[in-house]
């Protein structure tokens, strides 16, 4: 029992207790994503416009911080391209890209979104996560993931100069033909390698190939743009210095976009964990952790973290069990940066950009809008609407997301204040449906039967009072009112005024406010509000069944 309850605050103590078995698993498992890390890690932190390094200090200590205290244990964490490309275009024009003034904003971002995320997760917020459906998601990564592949294509390409220049004067000259020969090359074998053994580490082979021919034909002797020199050891603590209010200001909603982003990305990959593990997902435990992680990383002078999906894939198709995998995974970085740091200098940036491409070209799934346009065409536009403005807003594509929610909740608020209110009448089959989709006749003459398909609340009171209303104008013979009430779960004091205003205005027509299958919720709500007491103006039947048989005996 006292073991369980500090699980609740150390998750890490859960965990299985090592054998040769279990440990002899792990450890391959996290030999494969750890060579994936510190490719992948070097080559977001260029994306994120932060010096190479940083990479790899995001795959060390917020990983670390992020397996222990999360109960999603077989996730990828560290350096991902959605974030660092939020990252990157977010503080442009507010620094120099690699710049110590750059440096510090982000691990600022860091900070933040950690501190956000965490006490989001100690207040329970998970459940937030719910306003970001799937179409506004989509258009996002997708147009994401475009903007990534044009802000790698000319490292990739070996571009000397600009696409304008390019475009006013074309040439092979403005061309590095060996950058160029290096990132194709490079890209052409991650490709090939992926649908070869997508959990075979190809990154680090390519990679180690690439910096072994730069450096065998002098690449970097003849100015070819390289990794260069990077500090060897662990990572030192960092302090980014106080934010000036204009800076603060300018960092809200990227802030903010980050915070949510990311978490979307560790959510994404935690379901599938939890599901393929017969298990629930915590997410307010996970929110804590990445959070922690997160400022972690900015205290070590790094910028924000995330789960990438791809590792966290590899991760279990390795057969990861445990967190023990990952930290196999950490050694092996921990090891890059104590002693194999200058291995990493003749590596070609086009080589990066190849392994970034790679990565997020399984982002791109143009069929993903057109399958949703057969299910829902509203949703298919927010979608679309938040993947162009992403586009045409860079490089401040944060605003993409933030449109797509307010459109979202604007289509979630349209759909709550139209809730659908049918006429009812019995089916041949038994079940109570629309009257006059299916040319049904009416219960009983003199009888207005109405089924609300919502909570009766703030949001759909004014639109079943408004039906009843009409229908009454229209029919003044109709004197009973009858509300099919299992539907609703729930009613507040909007509710409950349109209930009392329905009873009192049937009973001025002389006739009865019926009310079927009213479930406990509700009834107790209403019981409270005195409006369930025995009287001539109101009759309860539990049943559907018990009100048909009551209801068809009425005459005019």
């Amino acid at each position: 029992m006292r073991l369980q309850s500090l699980s609740r605050w150390f998750p890490f103590l859960a965990w299985p207790r090592p054998d040769r078995h279990l440990m002899r698993g792990e450890f391959w498992a996290g030999m494969t994503v750890g060579l994936m890390l510190v490719p992948q890690g070097v080559a977001y932190a260029a994306l994120a416009g932060m010096p190479v390094i940083t990479g790899i200090y995001a795959s060390l200590v917020p990983a670390l911080i992020a397996v222990l205290w999360s109960s999603s244990t077989r996730l990828g964490v560290g350096p991902t391209a959605l974030t660092s490309l939020l990252i990157g275009a977010s503080l442009t024009g507010l620094a120099e890209p690699g710049s110590a003034h750059w440096v510090a904003l982000a691990a600022w971002m860091a900070l933040l979104s950690g501190l956000l995320q965490m006490l989001l997760g100690v207040a329970r917020f998970g459940w937030l996560l719910n306003l970001v459906t799937s179409p506004v998601l989509n258009g996002f990564t997708q147009a994401a993931a475009l903007l990534i592949l044009a802000s790698q294509l000319p490292d990739l390409l070996g571009l000397r100069t600009t696409w304008n220049a390019l475009a006013v004067s074309p040439s092979l000259h403005h061309f590095d033909l060996t950058a160029a020969a290096f990132g194709l090359g490079s890209l052409g074998l991650l490709v090939a390698a992926r649908r070869w053994r997508a959990t075979f580490p190809a990154a680090i082979v390519i990679v180690g190939l690439a910096a072994l021919v730069s450096w065998a034909i002098g690449y970097a002797d003849h100015d070819g743009a390289v990794v260069g020199h990077l500090p060897a050891g662990l990572p030192q603590p960092y302090w980014p210095g106080w934010l000036s209010w204009d800076e603060f200001g300018a960092l809200v909603l990227p802030v903010l976009v980050v915070t949510l982003v990311s978490f979307l990305e560790t959510a994404s990959s935690a379901k599938v964990e939890h599901q393929q593990g017969g298990t629930r997902w915590n997410e307010n435990q996970d929110l804590i952790a990445h959070g922690l992680a997160k400022m972690s990383s900015g205290l070590c002078g790094s910028f924000a973290t995330s789960a990438s999906f791809s590792r966290s894939a590899i991760n279990l198709y390795a057969g990861a069990k445990s967190g023990w995998a990952t930290l196999f995974a950490l050694a092996l970085v921990l090891a890059v940066l104590l002693w194999l740091t200058p291995a990493l200098y003749h590596v070609p940036h086009s080589v990066l950009a190849a392994v970034v491409v790679t990565a997020v070209t399984s982002l791109i799934k143009p069929g993903t809008l057109l399958r949703l346009w057969r299910v829902s065409r509203v949703e298919t536009v927010i979608g679309g609407v938040t993947f162009a403005l992403t586009l045409a807003t860079a490089p401040r594509m944060y605003w993409g997301v933030l449109v797509g929610l307010v459109l979202n909740l604007g289509h979630f608020l349209y759909q709550r204040l139209h809730p659908r209110i049918i006429e009812v009448s019995p089916h041949p089959d038994g079940s109570l449906r629309d009257r006059h989709l299916w040319l049904l006749p009416p219960i009983a003459p003199g009888l207005f039967a109405l089924r609300m398909d919502a909570e009766l609340d703030f949001a759909s009171a004014a639109a079943l009072e408004r039906r009843i209303a009409e229908h009454w104008a229209a029919h003044p013979e109709i004197r009973h009112l009858c509300l099919f009430a299992q539907p609703i779960n729930r009613i507040d004091v909007t509710g409950v005024e349109t209930f009392a205003r329905l009873r009192t205005l049937a009973a001025s027509r002389g006739g009865q406010l019926h009310v079927s299958g009213i479930k406990l919720p509700v009834e107790q709500v209403l019981r409270r509000a005195g409006l369930l007491e025995a009287g001539p103006g109101l009759a309860l039947y539990r049943t559907d069944a018990q009100a048909l048989a009551v209801l068809q005996q009425l005459t005019e």
